[in-house]
C-alpha cells in the first residue's frame, strides 16, 4: 500500500480506534496518574538542599547490591552526590551490579526501519509528519525479505529491533506478517546458516486485544519510551497527532502485561526536558509495573536527543545533556533498578559508548543503519543519509569491529535468545536476575552463540581477539560450573560440525 493511499485512512476507522481510555481506567484511580510530577521535584528539592553523607550513601549501595529497587527518595538522594569520592563508589558499585546480575556479556542487535509513515508531529524527530522534505517509504515483502538477507546471512545478527511509525499503512496486522517475514528468512553462512531468532519491536502505544495479536505473533520484547516523563514538555514537543496523549502512552506496558507480554521496554528521550527528572520518571513507571503488575521492565533505554533534520526542537532545547550527566543518568539507573536490562544505542559515538559500557550497560546495536531499505542498498560501509533518518548516528561501525572491541575489554558478546524460548521471561527472569543466577545460566549459552557466530561472520582480526576471551570464558565454566563442563564441551563439538542454535 502506498502511504499516499493510507493516508486517506487516516480519518476513518482506523483513526477512530486508536485510543481508548477505557482500555486503562483501571490503572488510574479517581482519573489520576501514577507518576506524580509534584512529588518528583519535591523529592529533588529536598535532597538538593541537604545531600547524603557518606554513610548514607553507602546503606543505599547496600540496598543496590541486594538487587533491590530503590524508592524514588533514595535515588534522589544519590542524584543529589557531589563529592568526587562518594561518586567513585557509585561508579564502582554500578559496574559490580551489572557483573553480578549480568556476567561480562554484551547483547546486540540491529534495528529495521520498517516505514517512516507517520501522523505524529513529534518535534524533536525527524519523520514528523510535518517534515514535507522527507521522502516517506514503507517496506514491501520482497523488501524485507532482502534487508533481513543481510543482516542475518552477511552481517550475522540474530536480534532485531522493529521500528514503525504510527499510520494505517502499518497497522497491527501489518506489523504481525512482518514478524512472520523475518522469522521465515533463514540464509547460508561460512560454516552454518544465519537467521533472526528475536524480533522485538518498538512500535506506537496499541491497545489491549491488539497487543495480544502481536504476541501470538512470536514478538519478542515490547518497546515504548514514554519520551519524556514531564507532561509539561510532553504537551510541548507533541502538539498533534495520537501521541499527545500523555497517558494514553503512559499505560501502555500496563496493557502490554494484561496481554501476556511480560517483556518490556522503557525509556526516556534524554535532551527533551531535565535528566534528573527523566531518571526519576523512570524509577517511577519501574516501581509501578512491579506494583501493579508484579514485573518490572526488562529494559531500559538512554537514547540522547540527536540532530535530525527539520526538527525545531532540537535546536531549541535547553535541556541538552553533557556527556557527564548521561554517565550519572546511567549509573544511577543501575543503582535504582538493579535489575534490568540497559540499552545505549548507536546514537553515541564509540568513544561514549566505550565509557559507559561497563557501567552497566547490557545491550547496544552495531552495524545500524535507519533509513528504510538501507542494509540492503548498494552504498559505502558507515554512510548515512541524514534527510532520510530519523536522527543522525554517531557510531557506524560494524558488528564485527563491535565483537572486536567488546573482545578486547574482555566481554563476550552474546547472541544467545534461548531464555526467550525456554520460558525464562517475566516472573522467572525477574528472580534469575535479582539471585544472580541468569548471569551464571547465561554464560553457556553466550559461549556457544560467540563460537558460532566467530565461525560463521568474524573477520580474520575479530576471529584473533575473539578465540582467547572463548579460551578464558572455557576455562571459568571448567573451574566455576564443572558439573557443566562436559555438556557444553560437547555442544561446541556439535557447533563445528556445523549444527546451529543449540542452547542449555
Amino acid at each position: 500500500m502506498s502511504t499516499a493511499m493510507a493516508s486517506a485512512r487516516v480519518g476513518g476507522r482506523w483513526a477512530e480506534t486508536r485510543i481508548d481510555m477505557s482500555d486503562i481506567a483501571k490503572w488510574r484511580p479517581d482519573g489520576r496518574d501514577f507518576l506524580d510530577p509534584g512529588a518528583i521535584r519535591d523529592a529533588l528539592a529536598r535532597a538538593a538542599a541537604a545531600p547524603p553523607d557518606a554513610a548514607e550513601v553507602r546503606d543505599i549501595l547496600a540496598k543496590s547490591r541486594a538487587i533491590q529497587t530503590l524508592s524514588l527518595d533514595e535515588l534522589a538522594r544519590l542524584i543529589s552526590v557531589r563529592d568526587p569520592e562518594l561518586w567513585a563508589e557509585m561508579r564502582s558499585a554500578a559496574a559490580e551490579i551489572k557483573r553480578k546480575v549480568y556476567d561480562n556479556r554484551i547483547v546486540t542487535f540491529a534495528p529495521l526501519y520498517i516505514g517512516n509513515a507517520c501522523v505524529n508531529d513529534c518535534q524533536y524527530c525527524g519523520l514528523r509528519s510535518g517534515n514535507r522534505e522527507m521522502p516517506r517509504q514503507i517496506l514491501t515483502a520482497d523488501e524485507l525479505r532482502a534487508e533481513v538477507e543481510t543482516l542475518a546471512g552477511r552481517i550475522g545478527h540474530k536480534r532485531l529491533i522493529i521500528v514503525f511509525g504510527e499510520h494505517p499503512a502499518t497497522d497491527v496486522a501489518f506489523m504481525c506478517e512482518t514478524i512472520r517475514i523475518i522469522y521465515s528468512v533463514k540464509v547460508r553462512a561460512r560454516v552454518g546458516w544465519g537467521q533472526i531468532r528475536r524480533v522485538n519491536v518498538n512500535a506506537p502505544p496499541l491497545r489491549t486485544d491488539e497487543l495480544r495479536e502481536l504476541k501470538r505473533a512470536g514478538l519478542g520484547t515490547y518497546q515504548v519510551f514514554q519520551e519524556t516523563y514531564d507532561p509539561e514538555v510532553y504537551r510541548g514537543v507533541h502538539p498533534t497527532g495520537f501521541k499527545a496523549n500523555y497517558a494514553w502512552r503512559l499505560y501502555t506496558m500496563h496493557r502490554a502485561m494484561e496481554a501476556g507480554i511480560d517483556d518490556v521496554g522503557i525509556g526516556a528521550l534524554f535532551g527533551l526536558a531535565d535528566w534528573r527528572f527523566e531518571v526519576m520518571g523512570l524509577l517511577a513507571h519501574a516501581i509501578e509495573l512491579e506494583r501493579a503488575c508484579g514485573i518490572g521492565p526488562h529494559t531500559i533505554s538512554f537514547p540522547r536527543l540527536e540532530p535530525a533534520e527539520n526538527a525545531p526542537y532540537v535546536r531549541e532545547t535547553r535541556w541538552r545533556v553533557s556527556d557527564d550527566d548521561l554517565e550519572r543518568a546511567v549509573v544511577l539507573l543501575r543503582l535504582a533498578v538493579p535489575y534490568t536490562g540497559m540499552i545505549l544505542t548507536a546514537r553515541e559515538g564509540p568513544a561514549m559508548r566505550r565509557r559507559l559500557i561497563g557501567l552497566g550497560i547490557t545491550q547496544t546495536d552495531a552495524s545500524s543503519r535507519i533509513d528504510i531499505g538501507g542494509y540492503s542498498a548498494s552504498r559505502a560501509e558507515g554512510s548515512q543519509d541524514p534527510a532520510r533518518q530519523q536522527f543522525e548516528l554517531g557510531d557506524t561501525r560494524s558488528l564485527d569491529d563491535l565483537v572486536r572491541e567488546l573482545a578486547q575489554m574482555g566481554m563476550i558478546t552474546s547472541f544467545c535468545t534461548a531464555g526467550y524460548r525456554c520460558g525464562r521471561t517475566g516472573q522467572c527472569i525477574m528472580d534469575l536476575l535479582r539471585s544472580g543466577a541468569e548471569g551464571r545460566f547465561c554464560k553457556l549459552n553466550a559461549i556457544l552463540t560467540f563460537r558460532e557466530w566467530l565461525d560463521d561472520f568474524a573477520s580474520d582480526a575479530t576471529r584473533a581477539a575473539g578465540e582467547p576471551l572463548l579460551e578464558r570464558e572455557l576455562d571459568e565454566v571448567r573451574e566455576n560450573m564443572p558439573r557443566w563442563f562436559p555438556a557444553l564441551k560437547a555442544a561446541l563439538d556439535r557447533t563445528a560440525r556445523g549444527e546451529r542454535d543449540l542452547y542449555f
